[in-house]
């Protein structure tokens, strides 16, 4: 058998595998240390991880303040100017019934009997009573026209509710003898004070009169100016009207008077709280004498007839 020739190779040593090392662990085995230094020198810093953003905090509540108390003076301004509202409205209220209350009222009454007068609440406070009954003038004695413009108001169916040549003689006559007042007003001013308005003299009733009397003169007229006076006037203590007077003095009806019974009622009129239609003084009598003296003038001349005929 031949010899191989095939030199012999030598073998090496199977060299010795180093350890295997695991990557894991590797990566998992700490860095070797460095010094703080070397890391702020040597490398660049890491960034930090993000911080996880969280809604901002509600912003604190502050304590609400108390309303402000308003002082004094303006809660008195606050409260005034409701006050002033109510006023006004009121203010306006009266002076809406003072401009339409005198024409409503006037027009009423030129149909309407009046229900009663302030003279008759006032005298029935005082204790006089109040007998007031209304009688048409239809119903009346037309003597009782004749007396009252007989000593009333001669010119009443010439005037348009104020007779001036009157009141100026009144006015002399009371220069003269001032302890005796003597009155200038027609039956129209009677007529509108005793029916609209409150007994006295002055000045502002007197005003608001004139107001009265030429409304009653343009929406009445004549007849009916005579036939309220007649009904309302005053002819003794409670006593109101022909009616109740020819009734309570004389016992008849209004439209039975004769001439004499109604001069008597008339000249009682200007006091007729202190002079009296059924026991007449010295001085009634004498009056009653000259206004039935008067009644023929009166009729001889016309001067009724604007309500007579």
């Amino acid at each position: 058998m031949a010899e191989d020739d095939t030199p012999e190779v030598e073998t090496a040593a199977p060299a010795t595998p180093e350890p295997a090392v695991d990557a894991a662990a590797e990566e998992a085995s700490p860095p070797p240390a460095v010094a703080a230094d070397e890391i702020l020198t040597e490398s660049e810093p890491e960034a930090e991880p993000e911080a996880e953003l969280l809604p901002p905090p509600p912003p604190a509540l502050e304590p609400t303040p108390p309303p402000p108390t308003e002082s004094p003076p303006i809660a008195a301004k606050a409260l005034a100017r409701p006050r002033r509202g109510s006023w006004r409205r009121l203010a306006l209220t009266v002076l809406a019934v003072a401009i339409l209350g005198p024409p409503l009222l006037v027009l009423i009454y030129r149909i309407v009997p009046p229900p009663g007068t302030i003279l008759m609440v006032q005298r029935a406070i005082e204790g006089h009573g109040w007998d007031y009954r209304w009688r048409p003038l239809s119903q009346m004695s037309p003597a009782m026209v004749d007396a009252a413009v007989a000593s009333e108001d001669a010119n009443f169916c010439t005037h348009h509710g104020f007779d001036f040549d009157a009141m100026q003689k009144a006015l002399k006559h009371n220069q003269r003898r001032p302890n005796r007042i003597k009155g200038g007003s027609t039956i129209s001013q009677q007529t509108a004070k005793n029916v609209f308005l409150w007994p006295g003299r002055d000045y502002l009733r007197k005003g608001v009169e004139a107001g009265y009397t030429v409304l009653i003169e343009t929406v009445w007229g004549k007849r009916r100016i005579m036939e309220v006076y007649l009904n309302v006037v005053e002819f003794g203590p409670g006593v109101y009207g022909a009616q109740a007077a020819s009734q309570d003095y004389f016992h008849v009806d209004a439209s039975q008077l004769s001439p004499a019974q109604a001069a008597r009622l008339i000249a009682v009129l200007p006091r007729p709280l202190k002079w009296s239609a059924e026991a007449p003084g010295r001085y009634v009598a004498g009056r009653t004498r000259k206004i039935d003296g008067r009644i023929g003038t009166v009729r001889d001349g016309g001067l009724a007839d604007c309500v007579l005929r």
